[in-house]
């Protein structure tokens, strides 16, 4: 199927996953990448105590409160 019927189909609501290589499909830019970074004593305190709260891990409240600060910043 050509691209131009592909979105045709798309955009009229049709099911296009047929169409698909599922497995192979892929998100761009979402590749994890490990960076370090250093926070004081208090801040890591901080942190565990609202994770703890929550019932989430450190590493997952750190990576909410960056996204939602990036996207006011992208908007």
């Amino acid at each position: 199927m050509k691209t131009d019927e592909f979105d045709r189909r798309f955009d009229a609501g049709q099911d296009v996953t047929d169409e698909l290589d599922l497995p192979k499909a892929a998100r761009p830019n979402r590749e994890p990448r490990r960076v370090n970074v250093d926070f004081p004593s208090w801040m890591v305190e901080s942190l565990d105590a609202e994770a703890q709260r929550l019932g989430v891990t450190r590493q997952s409240i750190i990576k909410v409160w960056i996204a939602e600060r990036l996207e006011h910043t992208v908007s």
